[in-house]
């Protein structure tokens, strides 16, 4: 699964991945450096575990690339960063999970 392609769709806002002919998908809205993970939406026949962390890990590492902040109003996302501390830089100032 670690060959997933990441495409930021700037006009629907979300960060797409093809799986099998299917599309799973992290909504987000941006201001201000940072960006919102508003929505993990991921269909049921790749929905394992382990599809989500690698996705949002893709996600996650695409933002840092960027210097942005995250704000993670997913409870899956928000969920994630807890488990993987070293994503906690990506955190805004205040932010506590």
């Amino acid at each position: 699964m670690s060959n997933l392609i990441l495409e930021n769709n700037d006009f629907l806002r979300q960060f797409e991945v093809m799986v099998n002919d299917t599309m799973a998908r992290i909504e987000y809205a941006e201001q201000e450096r940072k960006i919102f993970l508003t929505k993990l939406i991921v269909p049921e026949n790749i929905s394992s575990g382990e599809f989500k962390d690698n996705f949002i890990r893709l996600v996650l590492d695409h933002v840092a690339e960027k210097n942005l902040k995250v704000v993670p109003t997913s409870p899956e996302i928000a969920s994630f960063l807890r488990k993987n501390k070293r994503y906690k830089e990506l955190l805004p100032v205040g932010i506590k999970l």
